[in-house]
């Protein structure tokens, strides 16, 4: 049957373990972890912020999780449904990502400004992924790059609200994410997408201390 959908090369049965290993990884990971965090912020942090840890951490599993179902699947009208949620996903953890950090500072309107405007620009990229698939692959890249270091347009502000290592992690995570980006677009590679979801594991991982931190402090 004539594949009528564009997934890029199709991937050996050496890269699909290497990618589904890394994605296994990503996920026991996320399911560990998000449990711990949004358990911590139930007894010990405020309203506001165990719903940032909720969000958070369900962001987290979901895009973890959907990106390793999506990539595991087999070429398929399913697989470019999946893709859809997968792409979707990202900016889907991106906001989420930043809300724990942003809800601290909150009461400061740039930084409430910025919440909004990062939640608002994941919807209008989600929208844009499911109504043009296949489609602005490439502006897409820039939100999601657009989206993660948005945070510099309130840097001020946010390093006010939160620990210095805490930002120190925010960015180098930010720059973990930036740097696998190369190996994303990267599609002749052998391996490629293997190392870009380690470049997103590893860069989820920093991230995931940062909120850590931020809720300890």
């Amino acid at each position: 049957m004539t594949e009528p959908f564009h997934f890029g090369r199709p991937y050996d049965f050496h890269e699909l373990v290497a990618d589904g290993i890394v994605h296994g990884v990503g996920v026991v990971f996320a399911l560990v972890g998000a449990t711990a965090l949004i358990f911590y912020a139930t007894v010990w942090t405020s309203y506001a912020e165990m719903a940032a840890a909720w969000i958070y951490g369900l962001g987290l599993v979901i895009a973890l999780a959907v990106s390793f179902t999506y990539n595991m699947w087999p070429h398929s009208r399913t697989k470019w449904i999946l893709r859809r949620f997968d792409h979707s996903a990202i900016f889907v953890l991106i906001a989420a990502t930043y809300t724990p950090f942003l809800v601290k500072g909150a009461h400061d309107w740039a930084i409430f400004a910025l919440l909004i405007g990062i939640w608002a620009t994941a919807v209008v990229g989600i929208t844009l992924k499911c109504r043009y698939p296949g489609r602005y692959d490439r502006l897409a890249i820039l939100l999601y790059l657009a989206m993660g270091w948005s945070g510099a347009l309130a840097l001020g502000p946010i390093s006010q609200t939160l620990p210095s290592i805490t930002v120190l992690l925010i960015v180098v995570g930010g720059c973990i994410y930036s740097a696998g980006v190369i190996f994303h677009v990267w599609e002749r590679l052998r391996f490629q997408n293997a190392i870009w979801h380690g470049f997103v594991v590893t860069a989820a991982a920093v991230h995931y201390s940062a909120v850590v931190t931020a809720l300890s402090f």
